[in-house]
């Protein structure tokens, strides 16, 4: 077949469909990578996002610590209750949510200058801090205090400051965290902070940039793959209907009016095309050759036995079972009845074969009683559909309304399957249809390669 192909032409569906697969294979391969990179990307960005989040929360943490400490020691000198140095040293030293907003940037791995930034930040509010444990210490000298947290006990007060009054304490502690200098310090550690966030936007900025172009080019391969996807399905599209849909609907009209197929398309349309013609080319030569030469029993209007001698050679051997029917007692109904009345039930017999098997089927008359029939397109499969058949020509053939006698066949069965040549076709047919007639009327058996 592959040799009748190449000599056909066109091209094969064959590789074209595995080009398909191919093609396909590599395009969705191309579009997963694409979508795997483009969920990369995105995740970048959410990291970029949550980094961003982590550690500007972390600079306003240490910020809003700072301004607590603050906020505390400043009442804590105004008017020394001990609520708000417990809970100063309290935030310094429980809490520590400076340490923490530290940590928090280390470990999202900030820029080197924001994290120097907030260190500076944290360095300056625990320089800042000095400054206001010796505020604290004059408060807790001023109110006599003596449980306070242990980082008071190692401040040390000046002889100078510890020569003044209570209220001179506590008006120095007060203008020791009031002071412009106290607000200078304040200061110089908020314009850290801000440096430190302008670092972490600056720099979440450049990585939202950079992942936004990253994910804006790949959205622009993924277009072009889809572009070139649309573009490969108009192609298989078109070439399936050029190769195959348009040459098997002008094959079906043509089949329909009876007219050679036109050999186009692929190379195993081709090969078929070419294998009808023949068989149609042949198949018109029979048919001219059993018109011509009368091929019909004038009595039964079936093929005779020279219709049969062309039907023989042209059926296809492996699909075909071939059937011999005998008249049972034939001979007897003739001599008892008279041959006007043997040649109605023979006609009758004609008529039966006719309605049990399809217009495809060859109804031959080869002799006096005997008919062959060829069963076409059936394989080994259906004897179970030609047993029913037999039974049924029998039942029909022994119904009497139409007055003439009761008569039944005996058949010979065999598959073309079964057969070395064409030559013994008849022959096995007719070992079979004996066989029948030992078993009695109305039987038909199967050939059986032994």
């Amino acid at each position: 077949m592959n040799k009748v192909l190449k000599s056909e032409g066109g091209i094969s569906l064959r590789k074209v469909f595995v080009f398909i697969i191919v093609a396909a294979v590599l395009i969705f391969a191309f579009v997963f990578y694409n979508t795997m990179k483009i969920t990369s990307i995105f995740n970048k960005m959410t990291d970029v996002v949550e980094s961003h989040m982590v550690l500007s929360e972390a600079a306003h943490e240490l910020l809003n610590a700072s301004d607590y400490l603050t906020e505390r020691v400043q009442r804590f000198a105004v008017n020394g209750d001990r609520r708000f140095m417990e809970e100063y040293f309290n935030e310094a030293f429980e809490e520590n949510r400076r340490e923490e907003a530290i940590s928090k940037m280390s470990a999202a791995q900030a820029k080197p200058e924001a994290l120097q930034n907030l260190m500076d930040a944290f360095e300056e509010s625990k320089g800042l801090m000095q400054r206001e444990y010796y505020a604290m210490k004059l408060v807790v000298a001023a109110k006599g205090y003596n449980n306070y947290p242990e980082a008071l006990k190692e401040v040390e007060l000046s002889d100078k400051d510890k020569a003044l009054s209570r209220r001179e304490k506590m008006a120095l502690a007060t203008e020791m965290v009031l002071d412009d200098e106290y607000y200078a310090q304040k200061n110089s550690i908020r314009e850290s902070m801000k440096k430190s966030l302008e670092e972490i936007d600056f720099a979440t900025y450049e990585a939202q940039n950079s992942a936004a172009a990253n994910f804006t080019e790949e959205l622009r391969e993924l277009r072009l793959v889809i572009i070139f996807q649309t573009i490969g399905t108009l192609f298989i599209v078109w070439i399936t209907a050029y190769l195959g849909i348009r040459p098997i609907l002008k094959a079906v009209d043509g089949v329909r009016k009876g007219n050679p197929i036109k050999e186009s398309g692929s190379q195993e349309f081709r090969y078929l095309a070419h294998t009808y013609n023949r068989m149609r080319d042949a198949h018109a030569k029979n048919f001219d050759k059993l018109k011509f030469k009368a091929l019909h029993d004038e009595l039964t209007g079936l093929y005779n036995r020279a219709g049969y001698d062309l039907v023989l050679p042209i059926v296809d051997l492996s699909r075909t079972y071939m059937m011999l029917f005998d008249g049972d007692s034939f001979k007897e109904i003739n001599d008892t009845y008279g041959h006007e009345t043997g040649d109605k039930i023979l006609i009758k017999l004609a008529s039966v074969l006719k309605k049990n098997f399809r217009t495809d089927d060859y109804i031959c008359r080869i002799g006096g009683d005997e008919f062959v029939v060829f069963m076409v397109d059936m394989d080994t499969s259906y004897e179970a559909l030609v047993s029913g058949k037999i039974k049924r020509i029998n039942e029909e053939l022994a119904d009497v309304s139409d007055g003439l006698p009761i008569v039944s066949v005996s058949v010979g069965i065999v598959h073309g399957s079964s057969v070395e040549n064409r030559e013994k076709f008849f022959e096995m047919a007719d070992r079979a249809m004996y066989e029948s007639k030992k078993s009695g009327k109305s039987k038909h058996t199967f050939y059986r390669c032994e």
